[in-house]
């Protein structure tokens, strides 16, 4: 869903980040004409509860994601590159040899 006329509502998507967490989370959307507008509705409905730090608010035509659909695709490791994998690196082990 696109709109690009000016002062009709479009969707933001509304992502919070609580005092106590390290990353903001999306915690719904609301509709509205503009940021500013978005970023009020964002506050007066995701804000009651709790102390947040931050609050963005992102048009949801602005978001890009990888669907469900693609998900093996999409994140599987390449198995034909074995050095992508942590199990295939031995450690080092120290040999003793000081040179003091």
């Amino acid at each position: 869903m696109s709109r690009t006329t000016e002062g009709a509502a479009g969707s933001w998507e509304v992502f919070l980040r609580p005092r106590r967490g390290l990353s903001h989370q999306h915690v719904g959307s609301v509709r509205a004409a503009d940021a500013d507008m978005a970023l009020a509705h964002a506050r007066d409905l995701y804000t009651r509860r709790g102390d947040p730090l931050s609050l963005w608010v992102v048009r949801s035509d602005a978001v890009h994601a990888a669907s469900p659909d693609e998900r093996d695709p999409f994140f599987s490791n390449a198995p034909h590159k074995p050095y992508r994998y942590p199990e295939q690196y031995t450690p080092l082990v120290d040999g003793g040899d000081d040179d003091d």
